[in-house]
This record gives C-alpha cells, sequence and structure tokens, in this order.
C-alpha cells in the first residue's frame, strides 16, 4: 500500500482504509520523522533528524501490512514526534521534547505558550480527530472495535542494550494483551514480554487511555525493537509475527464476548 492509496492526507495525519470492516483500528504516532519546513529542522543535525529519536523506524511499515491482513483503519501522523508527539497530552513536557534520550532539540528549547499551541493545533488535534472519526464512523455502523497502538525502539538506550523483542504493553486494560500474551509460545524464536522496555509508569499509554479506554475499548500498544525491521522483508517477518498473536486474541476476546451476551 503507498500514500496514493490512502483514503484522507492531510499535512498532520494520513488515513488508509478507513471503511476497513475488521475488528482492529490502528494507530501509528511515530510513523514519520518529517519536520515541516516553518519549523527549520528544529536545529538538528541532518542524522538526529532522520534517527530513532525524530521518528519509529518500521513502525508505518507494519501497521500498513497488518492493516492488509486484518481490513483495518489505521491513522498514522506525518509529522516527528520530535515537532509534536502524538501519544502524549499537550501539557506533558515529552509531547514537545528539549532533549530526547542524548539529543538536544534546539528548536523545543524556550517554546513560548503561542509556540506550544501552534503544534497542538496544527499536529496534535488532526491527529486526534481523524481517529475519533474513525471510531464514530465505526460505532455508527455497530462495529466492534479494539484499538492497536504500533511502535518500535531502539535496540540501545542510553548504552543499555534491550533484550527485548517484542513488547506488549497496557495500561488499566489488560484484555488484549493478556490474550496476546497467552498466544507467545507459538513464536518460541521471539523475546517477547509485557509493560517492557515502557510501562504505563514511562507515560506511553496516553493514545491507549484517551482513545481506548475513555471509548470502552479493549486496546494494546505494540513495541518492536527497531534491529528488527531494517529491511521490507524485516518488515514483512515481523508482521507475520504479530499477526500470530494478534490473530488467536482476537477471536479469544470475541468468544468472550459472545459467552457474555
Amino acid at each position: 500500500m503507498s500514500p496514493g492509496d490512502s483514503n484522507a492526507l492531510s499535512e498532520a495525519t494520513e488515513v488508509f482504509n478507513a471503511d476497513g470492516a475488521g475488528e482492529v483500528v490502528i494507530l501509528c504516532e511515530h510513523a514519520s520523522h518529517h519536520i515541516p519546513a516553518r519549523y527549520k529542522g528544529l536545529g538538528l543535525a541532518e542524522a538526529d533528524r532522520t534517527s530513532h529519536a525524530a521518528w519509529d523506524p518500521g513502525a508505518r511499515a507494519v501497521s500498513l501490512a497488518l492493516s492488509d491482513a486484518l481490513d483495518a483503519p489505521l491513522v498514522a501522523s506525518r509529522v516527528s514526534r520530535l515537532v509534536y508527539d502524538c501519544n502524549r497530552p499537550p501539557e506533558a513536557a515529552s509531547a514537545m521534547p528539549e532533549k530526547s534520550e542524548v539529543i538536544v532539540v534546539p528548536g523545543n528549547c524556550d517554546l513560548t505558550p503561542e509556540q506550544r499551541a501552534e503544534r497542538v493545533d496544527t499536529v496534535y488535534t488532526p491527529f486526534c480527530q481523524a481517529v475519533s472519526d474513525v471510531l464514530a464512523a465505526r460505532k455508527a455502523k455497530d462495529l466492534p472495535t479494539v484499538l492497536v497502538t504500533m511502535h518500535s525502539f531502539t535496540p540501545v538506550y542510553f548504552g543499555e542494550h534491550r533484550a527485548v523483542e517484542i513488547g506488549i504493553l497496557h495500561d488499566s486494560d489488560t484484555r488484549l494483551a493478556d490474550a496476546m500474551l497467552a498466544e507467545a509460545p507459538r513464536l518460541p524464536q521471539r523475546r517477547i514480554a509485557r509493560n517492557d522496555p515502557y510501562g504505563p509508569e514511562d507515560g506511553v499509554t496516553h493514545s491507549l487511555r484517551l482513545h481506548g479506554l475513555e471509548n470502552g475499548l479493549a486496546n494494546v500498544m505494540i513495541e518492536v525493537r527497531n534491529d528488527l525491521l531494517r529491511t521490507p522483508q524485516d518488515e514483512a517477518a515481523i508482521a507475520e509475527d504479530l499477526l500470530v498473536l494478534l490473530r488467536p486474541a482476537l477471536a479469544a476476546l470475541k468468544a468472550g464476548r459472545q459467552a457474555d451476551a
């Protein structure tokens, strides 16, 4: 699937397969390292503008593969998370970070309230509205919905090597995470863990709370170590691995809903 296949495209957000009838809605908040010209590269060196600090390498490609396989709508940000991190609320310092790991972001230092508000209005709000529009349309059609947010993470963070390969993250609603982790033995070659390398205490579950919990939707955040996503073949292989976890987990949730009906 290419950008030309998207159902809706704006400067800040792209929506693929908006009318997809599968159970899953996918969010990819860190899909792009694009920095709009008005921000003058945030004062960053070129290598930093395309590093993992600026986006989640491979996350968009895996999201598109999952969207195809599951007939799932996908909402993806088209702006670097260093401009605005759509997985953070406006009041969070990390929404427009002055520093990301060891990278100082000059263009985010000493932002005025007006500058912060401009980014909220042009990046965060359009993303959230796109998600809300997709969810509202599905509710109007009485389509069952679960929310999946797709991310990748660096294998080395502040000099520490991370052993986990796939993180299954959740906030207070553990239903989908539990069901996916129950399927982890199907992938004995993968190191899969709960709330690793991040968890709710790290402030990473904003989208799950805002778009999942507040709408009563089962939800999960998937993190994949980005050294496993270096080529299109890698991305396709990881997408297939995630489907090994997701498909039976979705079936288990559906069976549970039917039993409760």
